[in-house]
Parts: structure tokens; C-alpha cells; sequence
């Protein structure tokens, strides 16, 4: 039996279920990215999400992490900074961990730069201290997921963050799609067949938002959806002057695609597919539970 159908039977569920979270990523990005996530989570069909530690935002967020503990709250691993003129670097400062910024003390805009530059020390410092800022805040994680999947663009990367989740008792977002699709590491899978993952991952592609059909793949997802753990990876904001300049020039997961995330993710067409596949929603608290009880 694997890995993931132990997981199902654990939950109470026979391996038919179609079991699924919502998640939305980058929550702390911006106040737009905030206000929408808050949004979405309250109108009850994202039911998962995760924040950026080193973001100017991320006050305001963990605020409302404190004074809304039922929704799951992870933290967002962040070691990237992507957008071309809004810039932000580790908690740690430049002079702790100098191989994870460039010369304005920023992080890179890549994984690959990350990959090439960081030593392991710091690159584990730096993730420990994101948890324990979160931590001295009050907040309690309910797992660790990694910005855009930087921390599977390796073998050392992947083994660091399973054991920055074990020293933390957190589950941590594992997904093979994810890590040879969207990091690029082609041989990690084997690495990870003791590991809970989860079997069916589903994030937009950027043809689709080009084509208009962002919120067709999204409905399509929903109608397809698997037997096991599914997880549909999405980013809420609102189409706004401040998102605008944000993601200027990278219409790639830009201010138009958070809008179409927000929308769709907060309908009636929403709410009324998951109903009609019989999808039951599933939160990482659960998943942690049993992984670390």
C-alpha cells in the first residue's frame, strides 16, 4: 500500500475519494494579495494558503493568521524574488547570509541563481529563521510549501526541506509535478517514494491565460479531479494599481491571472462542481495530525 493510500484510509476515506485542497499561495506579496486571499478564505472554497515571511505585507497577514486560526496557514519558503521592480531580500539580512542575495542585498529573480550560489548553511538559516518569525508571531504553521519550488530544484535542496519540516514537525508540500516540471529536477522522484506527497497536482498554464481559458482549465480540473490527495495551486489578488506595478512586465502569474484565480475560485460554478464530483475538501491540519500527533 502507498504512501498516499495509507494516507486516505488514515483520513477515513476509501482509495476512490477525491479528496482536494485549494491553495493560494504568495499571501504577504502585497496588500491586494492579502485582501483577496482573506477574501477567498472567507467565502469558504479555498481552504488553504501560505505566507511569505520576508514580504512588506506580511504583518498585515499575520494578523489576520492570528485572529483566524480555523483556516490552514503555512509558511511560503522564500528564497526568490521575481518581479522586476519590487524587490525584497531575507530576514536575515545581507551580511547573515550574503550567497543568498546580489548586490543590492535583494534575492535572486531565479531559481537556477539560487541554485548556483547559495551554500547549504545559509540557505538553512535562512528557512529557519522565516519559521521562527512566523512562530514569534504568534502563528502556528500547518506545513511548509516552498515559492516557485526552489527548494526541489535539487537533491540537497529537497533533503534540506524535509528535514527543516522534520525539525519543525511540519508536513511539507511534496509533488512530482512540481519538481520536474516546475523546478526542473528530472531525477528526484525516486528520493521521495517514502515521503507523503500529493498525487494529483494542478496549477494554470500561461497559453491558457494568453487564450482566455484560464477559467476553463480550472472547471476542467474539477471535472476530471482523481481518486487520492488533489491540490489545485492558485494565487488570489485583485487586478489593481498596486499589483499592476508589481507585476509589471510579467504577465506570467501577473496582476490579470491573480484576478481570474480570485474569481473563479469565489463562484457559484466553483462551488457547484465541487458538489456535483462529490469532492470531499481536505485540510493540511488533518494531514499534519496524523503525520505528527
Amino acid at each position: 500500500m502507498s504512501k498516499a493510500e495509507q494516507l486516505l484510509q488514515a483520513l477515513g476515506y476509501d482509495n476512490g475519494q477525491k479528496l482536494l485542497m485549494i491553495h493560494a499561495d504568495d499571501a504577504g506579496l502585497s496588500h491586494s494579495e492579502n485582501q483577496a486571499t482573506i477574501d477567498a478564505l472567507k467565502r469558504g472554497l479555498v481552504n488553504s494558503y501560505s505566507i511569505m515571511v520576508p514580504c512588506p505585507w506580511f504583518y498585515e497577514i499575520a494578523e489576520f493568521a492570528l485572529k483566524y486560526p480555523n483556516f490552514d496557514c503555512g509558511v511560503h519558503l522564500t528564497l526568490t524574488c521575481e518581479w522586476n521592480s519590487y524587490k525584497f531580500g531575507p530576514v536575515l539580512g545581507q551580511k547573515e547570509v550574503p550567497s543568498l542575495v546580489d548586490a543590492q542585498g535583494y534575492f535572486f529573480k531565479s531559481r537556477n541563481e539560487v541554485l548556483n550560489k547559495a551554500k547549504p548553511d545559509e540557505l538553512k538559516k535562512e528557512l529557519c529563521a522565516q519559521i521562527d518569525r512566523a512562530i514569534s508571531f504568534g502563528l502556528k504553521p500547518s506545513h511548509l510549501d516552498s515559492h516557485m519550488y526552489t527548494l526541489g530544484a535539487s537533491h540537497e535542496f529537497l533533503a534540506l526541506y524535509r528535514e527543516v519540516g522534520k525539525l519543525y514537525q511540519l508536513p511539507v508540500m511534496l509533488n512530482s509535478k512540481l519538481i520536474t516540471e516546475v523546478s526542473g529536477n528530472k531525477t528526484a522522484e525516486t528520493a521521495l517514494e517514502n515521503e507523503v506527497m500529493i498525487d494529483h497536482l494542478y496549477l494554470g498554464n500561461f497559453k491558457d491565460f494568453e487564450n482566455g481559458r484560464l477559467s476553463d482549465y480550472y472547471a476542467n480540473s474539477l471535472k476530471k479531479l482523481q481518486p487520492g490527495l488533489n491540490m489545485i495551486l492558485i494565487h488570489t489578488a485583485y487586478d489593481n494599481h498596486e499589483m499592476r506595478a508589481i507585476t509589471k512586465n510579467h504577465p506570467n502569474f501577473g496582476a490579470a491571472w491573480r484576478q481570474i484565480d480570485f474569481d473563479f475560485f469565489t463562484s457559484d460554478q466553483c462551488e457547484n462542481l465541487i458538489k456535483e464530483q462529490k469532492i470531499q475538501m481536505v485540510s493540511w491540519t488533518a494531514i499534519k495530525n496524523l503525520i505528527y500527533p
